[in-house]
């Protein structure tokens, strides 16, 4: 049986396949029709001049053997010399032979339709199935009659065969019988057929994956089946992950690639490739497409959700047809094109790709220009503007107008302004975060400040903090913390009003929701506020701002609140908003009581080991500067107790009474709760070891906190002792010596003229030429006040004459 499906003929041979095809009625191979040299069948029979006859490929590559070994020309069966290579096609016996192949292969083709079916053997469904796929490729007018034998659903029957040897060879016969016939492509796209070949990429063995890419990639060069594959759930994403799979062979990789090529000839395809990470279609589309695919694709790219990295791409590939479209075509055009952009802008680097594409014109003027869009697409507009100037490009260096305007000129943000004051909700809050944007940057806050204030729109900026719709809220807050350090005032005085902003802000800080952007923002805008605006400190005061404050520091100090990307921001904001109370200590008792009430002195003091955030630290240290500074008003001075009669008339003969455990620096009773005292609450240690900080600016504020020991007022000798036992002395010298910034040397040289008034500390600095070095510089190049106070210093260290007996002293 074997021999009659391969074709093979061996004359020596009586198999039992010989008795099976005579009962099957398969006409007898007769041996004229077998070649001599190959024992097969002949197509093209030939000639010799000795009459004997072989298959032509065969004999002349018998001769060509002879020449090339030097041999002589003889006939491969008498071994006679022949005088010539001249070869006679036997036309006769030809045609014969293809009669006979013809009767032959239909009886066979027979034989092959009653073994295809699941009760046959393994053996036998794949000789039919090797049957069918060889005399497929051997003539394509075969494949007709495999179709007029119906035997095309009876093969596809033999993918569901629990045998994988059989699957992968359907398959693999399949192929054969569609490749290049479109009447047999479309049979096979009757029914679920497809669809069961689909499911073979999913298979684990890469052998059915192979046999089913291959049978895909034929079925999809025609037109009217690509929609049929992509219409099935799943295959486009399968052929998608096989394209850049690792994993695969690098023939199936090629396939599945050249397949979605094919399929990108229905835009559905090209949409769910899109979809699925293959963009460089939708992409190609929208560059070459007619306009009508142009502007669906443009739609369908706005609905996709894009990592960061695609967008670059697809801004780089696509962005400035999109502009294009934005500018010109008709709004439906438009609207797809703004969707895209939309989509493309969320990511900074792609941002930046569209400004260098030339958008901020068109959108600044679709925006500006009454008329020009419908409010729901210049909603879009003003998203992609928020997009584009947060981005951080240099928005500045683009000119927009006329006369090189750009977005900050002045005419241009009054636009703004305008805009949000006349326009919804949604379009405010994007327009709102275009100036957030603008005043992110140094190089453009100035100029929107500039154009706020012409403009007089700072109230009504500061009434956005009282909506409803969080997202305007949170925008407003943070352009209004942006613009708090150049105009602080005029923000004070709007939020001092009876409006209720200020308790708009108190209100955001105070939600019990973790700590969010909004909060960190209004409690960054509080925080930027001046201040000594005692009117401000003092409706707070009123509102209990400061109380729910110190609560919400205290739980992130407790680690009640911890964990989002905020706290950060938020801590510092709060403890500056807290800090302020102690500004106004000398002039509002409220802020007194409340310090003492709610143990600020403890509470900062606290802060100061908040290690890793500086500003926290830089303002804990100032705020301990103005408590302590308070402290020699509110210590309590002893009452010393009336004289004696003999001691008013023998004053010689009075003694003067001791009082202990008074203050050694304000030498009265001291306690950190209600006097605030440094000594009292152990805070020296703690502020001597910011003396080592990194942060100038840290380092000057705890500097500035240890001078209040040395300050007019207390005991000077006492303050200096208690800095020498917190061993605080070398690390101020230090401070003098390094010299970091103006302010902080004015500072320590302040403090070391206090020292040095010591004749200890005086005696040992005389020697140490560095620091009478750092006192030179200071008394040539500092201002008048440090000259006066380095030239004071240098004289307690005999490195400039006293002439204190001939000028008076103008300490």
């Amino acid at each position: 049986m074997a021999g009659s499906w391969d074709g093979s003929y061996d004359p020596g041979s009586q198999s039992d396949d010989s008795h099976h095809f005579e009962r099957l009625h398969i006409e007898p191979l007769y041996d004229a029709f077998v070649c001599p040299l190959t024992k097969q069948v002949m197509r093209d029979p030939v000639t010799i001049e000795n009459g004997q006859t072989f298959e032509r490929e065969a004999i002349e590559k018998w001769f060509k053997e002879c020449r090339e070994s030097g041999r002589r020309l003889v006939c491969p069966l008498t071994q006679k010399e022949l005088k010539s290579a001249d070869l006679n096609p036997s036309i006769a016996l030809r045609n014969t032979i293809e009669e006979w192949t013809t009767r032959n292969e239909a009886a066979q083709l027979d034989m092959a339709r009653r073994s295809l079916n699941m009760n046959s053997s393994e053996d036998d469904v794949l000789l039919s199935l090797r049957f069918i796929q060889r005399i497929c490729q051997k003539n394509r007018s075969n494949k007709h009659v495999v179709r007029n034998a119906d035997l095309i659903p009876m093969i596809v029957d033999m993918l569901k065969s629990s045998s994988r040897k059989v699957r992968c060879k359907a398959l693999e016969t399949l192929l054969a019988v569609v490749e290049e016939d479109e009447d047999n492509k479309a049979i096979l796209a009757e029914g679920d057929t497809v669809r069961t070949i689909v499911k073979f990429l999913s298979h684990e063995q890469s052998k059915e994956r192979e046999e089913a890419v291959s049978l895909l990639y034929e079925l999809s060069k025609s037109e009217a089946l690509c929609e049929k594959i992509g219409s099935i759930n799943g295959a486009i994403l399968i052929l998608v992950g096989m394209t850049s799979s690792k994993s695969e062979n690098i023939s199936t990789v090629e396939k599945a690639d050249k397949t979605l090529e094919n399929l990108e000839k229905c835009e559905n395809n090209v949409r769910q490739m899109a979809e699925n990470g293959r963009l460089q279609p939708l992409l190609t589309q929208i560059l070459e497409g007619p306009p009508e695919t142009k502007h669906s694709m443009a739609a369908y790219l706005g609905d996709l959700v894009l990592n960061n990295d695609v967008k670059v791409h697809v801004a780089k590939t696509v962005g400035e047809s999109l502009i294009n479209i934005m500018k010109s075509g008709n709004m439906q055009s438009r609207e797809a094109a703004l969707k895209a952009l939309n989509q493309i802008s969320s990511f900074d680097a792609s941002s930046k790709v569209l400004i260098e594409a030339g958008i901020l014109p068109p959108l600044v003027r679709d925006l500006f220009t009454v008329g020009q869009l419908p409010m729901r697409l210049k909603e879009v507009s003003a998203t992609i503007l928020s997009n584009v100037v947060n981005s951080g490009y240099d928005v500045d260096s683009i000119p927009i107008g006329p006369d090189h305007q750009t977005l900050v000129s002045e005419d241009n943000v009054h636009n703004l302004l305008h805009l949000i004051s006349n326009t919804g909700p949604p379009i405010e809050c994007k327009l709102l975060q275009v100036l957030v944007g603008l005043t992110n940057s140094p190089t453009t806050v100035l100029n929107v400040v500039a154009a706020i204030k012409s403009s007089g729109a700072t109230i009504s900026l500061v009434q956005f903090i009282e909506v409803p719709q969080k997202d305007l809220r949170m925008a407003s807050i943070k352009l209004l913390q942006n613009l708090s350090p150049h105009m602080g005032q005029e923000l004070a005085d709007a939020l001092r009003g009876t409006v209720g902003q200020l308790s708009g802000l108190i209100r955001v800080i105070s939600e019990n929701t973790g700590i969010s952007e909004e909060q960190a923002a209004a409690a960054g805008l509080l925080a930027e506020l001046p201040e000594r605006d005692l009117g401000l400190t003092r409706q707070m005061l009123d509102e209990g701002a400061f109380q729910l404050i110190i609560s919400r520091v205290v739980k992130i100090k407790q680690g009640d609140i911890r964990g989002t990307r905020f706290v950060t921001p938020f801590l510092e904001g709060l403890v500056r908003v807290l800090a302020r109370v102690t500004f106004v200590l000398s002039d509002e008792p409220d802020a007194v009581a409340l310090c003492r009430e709610y143990g600020l002195a403890a509470l900062f003091i606290d802060l100061l080991q908040t290690n890793g955030i500086d500003n926290v630290q830089m303002v804990s240290a100032a705020a301990l500067e103005n408590l302590s500074l308070e402290s020699k008003n509110l210590t309590r001075l002893p009452e010393m107790p009336p004289p004696g009669v003999c001691a008013t008339i023998f004053p010689c003969f009075s003694k003067q009474p001791v009082i202990t455990g008074l203050c050694r620096v304000h030498r009265g009773t001291c306690s950190l709760k209600e006097s605030f005292c440094l000594l009292e609450g152990r805070a020296v240690h703690k502020l001597v070891a910011l003396l080592d900080h990194t942060n100038a600016k840290v380092v000057e504020a705890a500097l500035a906190a240890l001078s209040t020991l040395l300050d007019d007022g207390v005991d000077i000798e006492q303050g200096v002792s208690v800095l020498c036992e917190a061993e605080g002395i070398k690390p101020i010298l230090d401070v003098l010596l390094e010299k970091q910034t103006e302010n902080l040397r004015r500072r320590a040289v302040w403090v070391v003229e206090r020292l040095l008034r010591n004749d200890d500390i005086a005696y040992e600095v005389s020697g140490d030429q560095n620091v009478s070095t750092a006192l030179v510089d200071a008394f040539h190049h500092a201002d008048y006040r440090t000259r006066q106070i380095a030239e004071r210093a240098l004289k307690h260290v005999d490195k400039i004459p006293n002439f204190s007996g001939i000028f008076p002293n103008m300490g």
